[in-house]
């Protein structure tokens, strides 16, 4: 969402272009996780175990090699305890989100815009406060999840982002946010927000992820958060303007008034970041034109090995699927195959209406959602006049509506009793032949 400035929608057209894979290798890795969705599935419920377990009898983990479950010694580099990890996590099944006891559960949350922009804009990291009071607050309404905007040249400390404020500093004021966090039993979304291509700095949204950046951000990022279970990796904020073929793929997004030719980079090549570095967690994807298409978010299905993955639409008052029928015919069907996430919630204007109106419609259709935004900015979009979380007129809707929620609880392991797969390099991943799949 941008409310920063305005968004000057179809600034950019998009000739498409074919970067990353082959149509035989598309074909290959579709046909892959259509027929070896059970193994893998059967395989991923056996990778998260308890350390009693573990020490008693060994661990089930999936190897890089056949990702079937086998005995394997918790200490090493598959699979390891990991200290401090939140006694809770969350993971895809079929499609309901679910927590370590295997209980479907929703998620009900807020978005928490100011990292995207403080220090690309060079006066800090997060706006406002990032304390364990300022979470408590936003714990005290129900809220069991949190979508954490970042900016790649801000977590890279590249593109003249001050070092006051990016790289390993930034680095580190995530990670202690994201922990704050889970001991509210909070799961962090973490999103890419704001990028830029070759030595742009990040100082708002683009069509589509980069591929001179954002590859590395993820494969960085993934690599910081793999140990914690309560994370999940929301990989692009609202692509625009671009074709689904670039969504997957990649393209070269042409010239235009704000700058020379530059090159995207698909989901796809996002997705194989993320898992390369051995991250489990959920991965979020976000549908095209601003995250409000998903026509064909499960044809052009990026191919996950774990089969981790979340449909995500942003729903607001303006947006071009704002009506009933339209989540009916778009949303409700995709929610009953995939988990679906409403990443982002909100309206023109203070009052009701609108917005209750979607939420009441999600909660039939067990769709999670997160409300924009946790932010003092007033009327229309904030939630909170002030970080102890005293309501706006929008937030008290808000409030109001999440407090009737019965859901369940984010419960787990005992603290420290989780053990988390480890995976080997998408090389080492198997493909069709070894799953009896024709190649």
């Amino acid at each position: 969402m941008l409310v920063r400035r305005s968004r000057e929608r179809g600034e950019r057209g998009v000739t498409s272009q074919h970067l990353v894979n082959s149509h035989g290798e598309r074909q290959r890795r579709r046909g892959f996780a259509r027929l070896s969705g059970r193994a893998l599935a059967a395989g991923l419920m056996g990778l998260v175990v308890t350390a009693k377990t573990a020490s008693a009898e060994g661990t089930a983990v999936g190897t890089g090699a056949d990702m079937a479950p086998r005995t394997e010694a918790t200490t090493g580099a598959i699979a390891g305890v990991v200290p401090g990890a939140p006694n809770f996590a969350i993971h895809v099944s079929g499609n309901d989100l679910v927590n370590n006891e295997g209980q479907a559960v929703r998620l009900v949350g807020v978005d928490r815009s100011g990292t995207e922009y403080a220090c690309a804009e060079g006066w800090g990291i997060f706006d406002g406060p990032s304390d364990a009071t300022s979470v408590s607050a936003m714990a005290s309404w129900g809220v069991n999840a949190v979508r954490v905007p970042l900016n790649e040249d801000c977590w890279l400390g590249i593109n003249g982002v001050s070092g006051r404020w990016g790289g390993e500093r930034y680095q580190r004021a995530i990670e202690q946010y994201v922990s704050v966090l889970g001991e509210d039993h909070i799961v962090a979304i973490l999103d890419l927000h704001w990028s830029a291509p070759g030595g742009t700095l990040a100082l708002g949204q683009q069509n589509m992820a980069d591929a001179d950046h954002s590859v590395t951000f993820w494969r960085s990022v993934a690599s910081a958060f793999r140990a914690d279970p309560a994370v999940m990796f929301d990989l692009y904020n609202e692509p625009h303007d671009i074709s689904w073929q670039c969504w997957l793929d990649g393209c070269v997004v042409p010239a235009s008034s704000t700058g020379p030719a530059w090159r995207a980079a698909g989901m796809q090549a996002l997705v194989d970041a993320v898992r390369a570095t051995g991250a489990t967690q959920p991965i979020v994807l976000e549908g095209v034109d601003w995250a409000g298409d998903v026509s064909r978010w499960l044809p052009d299905l990026p191919w996950d090995p774990l089969h981790q993955e979340v449909a995500s639409i942003h729903v607001y008052s303006f947006s071009g699927c704002s009506q009933a029928s339209c989540w009916n015919a778009n949303y409700a069907p995709l929610a009953k195959t995939i988990p679906v996430i409403a990443g982002e919630v909100g309206q023109n204007g203070c009052s009701g209406g609108f917005a209750d109106g979607f939420l009441d419609w999600a909660d039939i259709h067990n769709i999670s959602y997160l409300a924009w935004t946790w932010d003092v900015w007033g009327c229309p979009y904030s939630l909170v006049s002030n970080y102890d979380g005293e309501p706006t007129p929008w937030g008290a809707i808000y409030q109001a509506h999440i407090s009737t929620l019965r859901l369940t609880p984010l419960v787990g392991y005992p603290s420290g009793s989780i053990t988390l797969p480890r995976l080997a390099t998408l090389d080492g991943l198997p493909g069709p032949a070894q799953l009896g799949a024709p190649s």
